[in-house]
């Protein structure tokens, strides 16, 4: 199947068309419009996923088994017909903003936009220190956010070719993903290119990082590669491998972790300082999963993840849907693999949106999970009304209205 895009004619396999570039960017620079090429130019494979160190949930969810490349600016478009015009779904997806990829087999969209009648797009975006490393002079904040707009915009001038309604997009996404989504939803930029919300597992209590706080990780950052201030501007000529060396080592500053150094960093541009008190009033899905952070710990006491859970994704959500209004739909996934130690942990419910339970090879959430799963469709069908303008029906042993 062949269609044509505001760059050129591209080859997709059935209503799929993967690696389908929509922006291009050189290191530390903002996304730029991707030239025009000749003749039909394959889609039939994802594009590269970002650079990127490995998750530290792996085990949870499985590895990113993809080439990676600083040009990762490349989308995935699943469609039921390339006549018509249906809704379109941007899902983005999570990693903490360091890590994943929207070509995994466990985000193919093929199921959820036949069963649902909807256009999904998936993009990628650049990660860690190319996409939320801000220094002064060398790189403007958010770069994987602007990846993101840019991607808003292609879906804008492309979508009705592959049978999407450029006037209906829902905008949505996982963890990471979701908050990039809420972030989206409030900056005046993106206002026209996005018309629902929906947000699966938003860490809603963790605020944007303020310039200082940005800077102060910078610092560190520059500190773990061997570069005072002054040298900064060698990190756009620096190997990528020298890069990612960085990581480990800024990861003894914050507690193993190098994550918490690569985050929104409040600009008043496309990231406000409270992304609740900024949001828009609209229609809007929101839901998280019972047991979020045991995705993060397997050993303490229920009543830990319970805390920890409520603190970083649940707990200001009866705020957030104050502000989005009376047309929000608040639901939380419970469904756990019986005596599987994740329980219904962070990310469990993306294989239920997707149908792809037998694609998550290697995800330790699944480990034990009965045979046939890829056909529960309780949240997809939830997911399809909602794409479509409905209330959504909560009605399922798989998750709860809240």
């Amino acid at each position: 199947m062949i269609v044509e895009t505001a760059s050129g004619k591209i080859r997709g396999d059935g209503g799929v068309f993967r690696g389908v570039p929509y922006a291009c960017q050189e290191r530390f620079q903002l996304p730029m419009p991707v030239s025009a090429w000749a003749g039909v130019r394959d889609a039939l494979k994802p594009g590269p996923a970002a650079i990127q160190p490995r998750a530290l949930i792996e085990p949870v969810v499985g590895p990113v088994p993809l080439p990676q490349s600083e040009d990762c600016l490349s989308l995935n478009v699943f469609t039921p017909s390339v006549t018509g015009s249906r809704p379109v779904l941007v899902w983005i997806h999570g990693g903490a903003f360091l890590t994943g990829s929207s070509g995994l087999d466990m985000y193919d969209a093929t199921r959820l936009s036949q069963e649902a009648d909807v256009v999904v797009v998936t993009p990628n975006y650049r990660l860690g220190v190319f996409g939320f490393l801000p220094l002064e002079g060398v790189a403007p904040p958010n770069l994987g956010i602007a990846d993101q707009l840019a991607a808003l915009e292609w879906v804008r001038d492309n979508i009705a070719a592959f049978g999407g309604d450029p006037g209906r997009v829902t905008l949505a996404g996982q963890s990471a993903g979701a908050q990039s989504a809420l972030t989206l939803w409030s900056a005046p930029r993106a206002q026209g290119l996005v018309h629902q919300l929906a947000l699966q597992s938003a860490p809603v209590g963790l605020r944007p990082q303020t310039p200082q706080q940005a800077a102060a990780n910078a610092g560190q950052y520059l500190d773990a590669v061997g570069l005072d201030p002054s040298r900064a501007r060698e990190l756009s000529k620096m190997p990528t491998a020298r890069l990612l060396d960085g990581l480990a080592v800024l990861a003894t500053h914050h507690n193993g972790r190098s994550t918490l150094a690569f985050q929104l960093v409040v600009d008043h541009d496309l990231v406000a300082d409270d992304l609740i008190d900024a949001a828009r009033p609209g229609l809007a899905m929101v839901s998280w999963t019972r047991d979020e952070v045991r995705a993060y710990d397997q050993t303490v006491p229920q009543k830990q993840i319970d805390q920890r859970t409520t603190a970083i994704f649940s707990g200001d959500l009866p705020r957030l849907a104050k502000q989005l209004g009376p047309d929000t739909t608040l639901l939380r996934f419970d469904w756990a693999v019986p005596g599987n130690p994740y329980g219904a942990c962070h990310c469990i419910d993306i294989p239920f949106l997707f149908g792809t339970q037998d694609n998550a090879r290697g995800a330790g959430m699944l480990d034990g999970a009965p045979d046939g799963l890829p056909d529960v469709d309780d949240l997809r069908r939830v997911w399809a009304q909602f794409l479509h303008g409905e209330r959504p029906v909560i009605d399922s042993p798989l998750f709860t209205a809240c």
